[in-house]
């Protein structure tokens, strides 16, 4: 089959590999569409994959073509998004409930071959059968939705809150369409690319500006997000919380990333700052969320490329341009 491969850092090409074999509990699932994600951008850079090289794409639907000998949740043809969590569950984190902070953490994509291929291995339970209303393509969207639930799970917002989103790409813009769902009095959204800002204004937002100094919120928000991992962007939201509010670092920054805070500010002011990580009891929701028409995929995915240029697509979504970029084989 083909499939895209980081050989190296730096280095992705298409090639020819084996196609894959599933264990007992596991299915193959014929691909018909992989996102592209700033988690993918770390592993061209040499981060994240402990070993290269690796068939990358964590967000991915398709069809299933083969089961495992022990598999009778799932048959072939069954259409399914795939959750590319790989948990121990036998470490202390995972026996606490906090299986995305597994010791041995691993995912599809990440650490073992994942979606950006003709076909892609997985186990029966990390497949969510799809609704047939729901286009196969579309549902590689499901991934990304279940770590924006996951984030609002954190946040555990209240309503009436007031929200400033960093970052109008695919992340940012599914943050922005929980906040309205959950309940939000206002939602601002900066990004210093005017021209990503037009599908926020398409989606409803209360305000959006390429500078937080723009917008009409002298006492801050109660909860800010990060959805870029750019650390400019960062600083800035820190200092754009309002007392007892909450900074959510959802955006996935550089291992050498640093910023500064205020210790005494977030003493004085009740400031709460945290993280979301992954995905976390929060695929089988997103995906019920996705058939209820949380998201519409017209509007999310912009650019629908053939699996030949995965490498033009990396390219192209380090350069910022488009919103959701999927690779079809």
């Amino acid at each position: 089959m083909k499939a895209a491969v980081i050989e190296s850092a730096g280095k992705a090409v298409v090639v020819e590999v084996p196609d894959p074999t599933p264990g007992p509990r596991e299915v193959v699932v014929e691909v018909a569409a992989c996102g592209l994600c700033g988690t993918d951008l770390h592993i061209l850079q040499g981060e994240f994959a402990p070993t290269l090289p690796i068939v990358p794409g964590h967000e991915f639907a398709g069809e299933v073509v083969g089961v495992g000998t022990a598999v009778t949740e799932l048959a072939t043809g069954d259409r399914v998004a795939v959750d590319p969590s790989l948990y121990c569950h036998e470490c202390r984190y995972c026996r606490t409930g906090h299986n995305n902070l597994c010791e041995r953490w691993a995912a599809i994509g990440v650490t073992t071959a994942g979606g950006a291929a003709q076909y892609a291995v997985a186990p029966v339970a990390n497949c969510v059968r799809l609704p047939d209303h729901i286009r196969t393509q579309d549902a590689a969207l499901v991934e990304p939705l279940s770590c924006a639930v996951r984030g609002y799970d954190v946040l555990q917002s209240r309503l009436g809150a007031h929200v400033l989103i960093y970052g109008s790409g695919t992340m940012g813009l599914m943050m922005l369409e929980l906040a309205k769902r959950t309940g939000a009095a206002s939602v601002d959204v900066v990004d210093i690319n005017a021209q990503r800002l037009s599908t926020a204004q398409l989606l409803g937002v209360t305000g959006s500006a390429t500078s937080a100094d723009e917008l009409e919120r002298p006492q801050g928000w109660d909860v800010v997000v990060d959805a870029t991992g750019n650390a400019a962007a960062i600083q800035d939201g820190l200092d754009r919380v309002a007392k007892a509010g909450t900074f959510l670092q959802f955006g996935v920054a550089d291992y050498a990333t640093r910023v500064t805070i205020d210790p005494y500010r977030i003493y004085n002011q009740e400031i709460t700052i945290t993280g979301s990580m992954a995905v976390l009891h929060s695929f089988e929701r997103a995906a019920e969320l996705f058939a209820a028409g949380v998201l519409d995929p017209e509007i999310f995915i912009s650019d629908r490329l053939p699996l030949a240029q995965y490498p033009q697509a990396l390219d192209q979504f380090a350069a910022g341009m488009g919103r959701k970029i999927v690779v079809v084989p």
